[in-house]
């Protein structure tokens, strides 16, 4: 009796040994659906995370071409110069009401993704995930958000706020004075940037600080070196 109970014993402590063992070797393997899932879930948060840093330089550039660099300046010597920090507003309040309103097809584009390199993404570090987004839906993403731009441009009368910032400069620049007729699209594509800016800043973040980390799947893809 003695010895089958001792055989019994043995029997189970190698069977939790056995369990055990196999326990730390799957939590030493990165699997491809936690990658996966841990990349989206990194990429949704930085999509969500605030409204994209707009630039009103960079909106400037991207409404006056760049042989019409001097414009502004030109606008500004005609003591236009308040009218001028107008119109920039109105495009950095159209922009960044674009980017806000943007953040749902962002988020939608990434739950679609289909990261069949999501291991390897994970171990590259950096902004390997953004990088990827930007590479495989980056352009439909800017398609979708150039009538979101078109519709915030209409919403704040940019055009006539166009006009009625080069109206009094016609004499001076002639036929330059021209607003670029894709701005609804120019624009995007400079929100679009941004937004992924913001997504890779955020992903750097979630790589590099453990309390970016605020989910136990983060934790657990984000918080080790995998070989």
């Amino acid at each position: 009796m003695k010895k089958i109970t001792a055989l019994l014993l043995l029997n189970c402590t190698l069977f939790l040994y056995s369990c055990t063992t196999l326990q730390n070797a799957a939590a030493n393997i990165l699997s491809e659906r936690d990658a996966i899932n841990a990349i989206k879930e990194m990429l949704t948060i930085g999509a969500s995370n605030g409204n994209a840093l707009i630039n009103k330089n960079m909106l400037m550039d991207a409404v006056l071409p760049q042989e019409l660099s001097k414009v502004l300046q030109t606008l500004q010597q005609l003591g236009l110069s308040n009218e001028v920090e107008r119109f920039s507003g109105t495009i950095t309040n159209a922009a960044t009401q674009t980017a806000t309103n943007s953040i749902p097809i962002f988020i939608s584009g990434i739950k679609r993704m289909n990261i069949r390199d999501a291991i390897n993404i994970v171990k590259n570090g950096g902004t390997a995930a953004t990088d990827y987004l930007r590479a495989t839906v980056g352009d439909s993403l800017r398609t979708a958000v150039t009538p979101i731009m078109r519709t915030s441009l209409n919403e704040y009368k940019i055009a006539d706020e166009w006009n009625r910032l080069i109206g009094p400069a016609k004499l001076a620049l002639g036929n330059k004075a021209n607003l670029n007729l894709n701005i609804d699209n120019l624009l995007a594509g400079v929100v679009t940037n941004a937004m992924f800016n913001k997504i890779a800043e955020q992903e750097t973040v979630i790589r590099t600080k453990a309390e970016a980390r605020t989910t136990q799947l983060l934790q657990k893809v984000f918080g080790r070196t995998w070989n």
